[in-house]
């Protein structure tokens, strides 16, 4: 296993080279200039949107019988969150922290703000260019937008993306890190395992997590789109309810803290071998991982929304990044930095519930495990439904059932799994999602230019 991990981590540095980073970065910074900066002034108007204060039947569109798609705005973004939202940002930035130091997070930030002109563009392509799958069922994705909006010529493309999302949407990292917390806040203090034999108890955890995983996801997408759009926002609530609380009784080195992490974007430290480089990388890999802008599996749900007008379900994916990175991440981050608990031996989401247990003491882990239990559970059933949609583009409804059977043993396996495994295994598969979604995006982005300048027009005239 140990060779295995050694192999994996090679792979992960090469793809995460100095190319992707430009191409997820330097094409973030593309959009933002070539979309005129709209995505972020209209960020209210987005909000409307999200919250139904928008008519959906308006001039020159069809009415409201004619919709095309199947859950709403608000259903969308939090099915979306919820794949964004959950390990990413509790788990992920402790990742973050400890391989690249605080100044990671200062370009978990970088990749956010440029991020959400990325999803603008993303979820918008993934509305205009729906297309049938196998069943004559119209679906949208990355792989669409490639065949629909590039045509066939390009689908080496869109088989890229599928592989590469059918493997990076397991869930192998969130039930690794679910069960971790598990066994380190609840099954360790009750003498149901020790530090160093676990494993009966994670199998009964990844057994137990399987069966209630199972159940709901044979109810499909209504079931998820309800489940999420409940759960996520009050998880997320409950979340920033408890970091604020960590953040009050540790103001005092909440300066300190956004000071270390601006400084140290710019300085090597002992954690990266004195590379400013590798800082760069950590936290532009973390920071795709957290939102996910230009990886594309967010356009799957984006690309599920009940509107004909993709302009407006990219002002809806513009929140996402918002939410997910800049607000509950960095809360994650100074959570971490402000408690001093990055001195302890503790890794992955273990390290952020000891800053949790450590200012909130008795309840604080519990309070931490309830929470990703309910995130991480979430992201597995929406990442259920981005692996399934690709599988069926691929090899049909037959293949889809196989792979959802597939998906859901590996709930077994995340839960035994070594965690350095199964994150190298998620960085190389994201990577290869990004390649296909960041090349269709920047060769379709004229199109996504001229719908908005058409809907931003209608919007000043009313």
């Amino acid at each position: 296993m140990e060779n295995i991990n050694q192999i994996l981590t090679h792979v992960v540095a090469f793809m995460w080279g100095l190319p992707l980073v430009i191409l997820l970065v330097g094409g973030g910074l593309f959009f933002v200039f070539h979309s005129g900066f709209k995505p972020y002034l209209y960020l209210k108007h987005a909000l409307d949107i999200t919250l139904g204060k928008v008519d959906e039947d308006h001039q020159n569109q069809p009415s409201p019988t004619q919709v095309q798609g199947d859950v709403s705005h608000f259903q969308a973004l939090m099915l979306a969150l919820s794949g964004t939202l959950g390990l990413g940002n509790i788990s992920g930035v402790a990742v973050a922290i400890t391989l690249g130091g605080a100044g990671a997070i200062f370009w978990m930030w970088i990749t956010a703000l440029v991020g959400v002109a990325t999803k603008f563009y993303t979820a918008s392509l993934a509305v205009k260019y729906r297309g049938l799958d196998r069943n004559g069922h119209l679906q949208g994705g990355p792989m669409y937008v490639i065949r629909e909006g590039l045509g066939k010529k390009w689908l080496p493309l869109a088989w890229l993306f599928c592989i590469g999302a059918m493997f990076g949407a397991l869930p192998i990292f969130q039930i690794n890190q679910l069960v971790q917390v598990l066994r380190d806040f609840i099954a360790i203090p009750h003498g149901l395992a020790t530090k160093t034999e676990h494993f009966t108890f994670d199998l009964f955890a990844g057994l137990a997590l399987f069966t209630l995983i199972t159940a709901i996801v044979l109810g499909k997408l209504s079931r998820i789109a309800a489940v999420t759009s409940r759960l996520v926002p009050l998880m997320v609530g409950l979340y920033l309810l408890m970091t604020a609380y960590v953040l009050l009784t540790n103001a005092e080195h909440i300066p300190s803290s956004f000071l270390l992490i601006f400084t140290s974007a710019f300085n090597g430290n002992s954690v990266t071998g004195g590379l400013v480089g590798t800082i760069i990388l950590i936290g532009v890999q973390r920071g795709a991982f957290s939102n996910e802008a230009g990886i594309g599996t967010e356009s799957l749900a984006h690309g599920a929304a009940k509107t004909n007008e993709p302009i407006r379900e990219g002002l809806v994916a513009t929140l996402g990044p918002i939410v997910d990175t800049l607000i509950v991440c960095t809360c994650t981050a100074l959570a971490i930095l402000v408690t001093g608990v990055l001195d302890t031996e503790l890794k992955g989401v273990s390290l952020t519930a000891q800053a949790f247990e450590q200012s909130i003491p008795v309840v604080g882990g519990y309070l931490l495990t309830l929470v990703v239990f309910f995130l991480s559970t979430s992201t597995v059933l929406t990442f259920w439904y981005y692996g399934g949609k690709c599988a069926h583009f691929l090899f049909g409804t037959t293949f889809e059932k196989f792979y959802v059977w597939f998906y859901l043993s590996l709930i077994i396996v995340g839960a035994v799994t070594s965690f350095s495994i199964v994150i190298n295994v998620i960085d190389i598969m994201y990577a290869t999602m990004a390649i296909p979604t960041m090349i269709s995006t920047l060769l379709l982005a004229p199109k996504v230019k001229q719908a908005a300048n058409k809907y931003f027009a209608r919007l000043a005239v009313k």
